[in-house]
């Protein structure tokens, strides 16, 4: 069986706070061949403790892109996995760590992947999860349950680079891209406000759990255009209507 090709992983930092974490991180990625490093509103990644520990990997930090959101980091990519430890019911299924090679075969040959890592102190927060299509996350004690981030990073990359890749029927669905997703996800929150579905003052109950069931359907790109075209007629509809209906006088 052929080695999987790692070629079509980027790894997403969110908000890194030390330098000589990315710069391990980049080392992590020259180890497995991944040169796709991606920084979310970051410290100081070209400072000389990042390039020390970055080793002989150190020209990755020079090629590194920079983002403002995780969004915008996310937005060419067909599937993107947060990482993650903490559970709850608006993160979704947490899958392990050994269920992630199995993501990536299922893909088309030509899909861009994204491996989301949060913050050194505090990780990804819950809608920083939801706005991935997936959410793994890695076994480990109850007493010292997070990993230091660079460590992380080497520990998934060696996930799908030990196991060699099958000889499956390669999928042959358009996967859309994160922004086209998120596209849709706008109209269809803005059409929840609307009609007033959604609780106020905890609106990222309903909507994270209905990103997450459109999550698991994995809609192609025609399916997600498809769903675009409901929410907007769904909007325009809507345009006399007066509000959350109070029960039959």
């Amino acid at each position: 069986m052929p080695p999987r090709d790692l070629s079509r992983l980027a790894i997403v930092l969110c908000e890194p706070q030390q330098p000589g974490n990315i710069g391990a991180v980049a080392r992590a990625m020259g180890n497995f061949g991944v040169t796709d490093l991606r920084l979310v509103n970051p410290c100081l990644y070209l400072h000389p403790e990042a390039r020390k520990f970055a080793v002989n990997a150190s020209h990755l930090l020079g090629r590194a892109q920079v983002f403002a959101t995780l969004p915008e980091a996310l937005a060419d990519l067909q599937l993107t996995v947060a990482t993650t430890r903490r559970g709850g019911r608006l993160r979704g299924e947490l899958l392990d760590s050994t269920a992630l090679p199995g993501l990536l075969d299922r893909l088309p040959p030509r899909a861009q992947v994204g491996l989301v890592f949060g913050r050194e102190d505090c990780g990804l927060s819950s809608d920083e999860v939801a706005l991935c299509s997936h959410a793994v996350t890695v076994t480990t004690t109850d007493d010292l349950g997070s990993l230091n981030l660079a460590q992380a990073v080497l520990l998934f990359l060696y996930e799908l680079a030990r196991a060699p890749q099958p000889n499956l029927p390669q999928a042959e669905a358009d996967l859309p891209a994160q922004e086209e997703v998120e596209a849709m996800f706008a109209q269809m929150e803005g059409v929840l406000e609307r009609i007033a579905f959604a609780n106020p003052s905890r609106p990222e109950a309903v909507r994270n759990r209905l990103r997450q069931l459109i999550a698991r359907a994995r809609p192609a790109r025609d399916e997600v255009a498809l769903l675009r075209g409901l929410w907007s007629q769904l909007a325009w509809s809507i345009n006399d209507w007066r509000g959350r209906k109070r029960g039959n006088k």
